[in-house]
């Protein structure tokens, strides 16, 4: 594939996990960073969340809970809590996810990851989460 045909694949995945919230970030970058923005279309979107190997479903756990341990993340992680909810997580499964990233990542970073969460399930009307254990 050539430049094009790539960032044209790209966004094509982008729109089915992140639908508009990946294109406000790819829309934010146009005046800073243009392609920086392509390569997040082309290449994070294009190359490696299209690979076979794991499900949507799968690839939005494992960025949920590196975006958790990694902190200051917020952006990111609001958009890839609707990307989860986009794909099939339930909020009680990603309220779980989270809550599991304590153990590894400390409870700062879950708690913020889970506020996070909480501000996305609020604007999606899917309070409140009763996964109290």
């Amino acid at each position: 594939m050539n430049r094009q045909e790539c960032y044209e694949h790209g966004m094509t995945v982008l729109e089915q996990v992140d639908g508009e919230a990946g294109q406000r970030i790819v829309n934010s970058l146009a005046d800073i960073s243009p392609e920086l923005g392509h390569q997040v279309v082309a290449w994070a979107f294009g190359d490696m969340y299209a690979r076979p190997e794991l499900p949507p479903r799968d690839r939005q756990l494992v960025t949920l809970g590196v975006l958790t341990a990694l902190g200051g993340c917020e952006i990111e992680l609001e958009v890839h809590v609707n990307a989860a909810l986009n794909v099939g997580l339930t909020p009680s499964e990603i309220s779980e996810a989270l809550l599991h990233s304590a153990v590894y990542c400390g409870m700062p970073r879950a708690i913020n990851a889970t506020l996070v969460a909480k501000k996305v399930f609020a604007e999606r009307d899917l309070l409140p989460i009763t996964n109290v254990g």
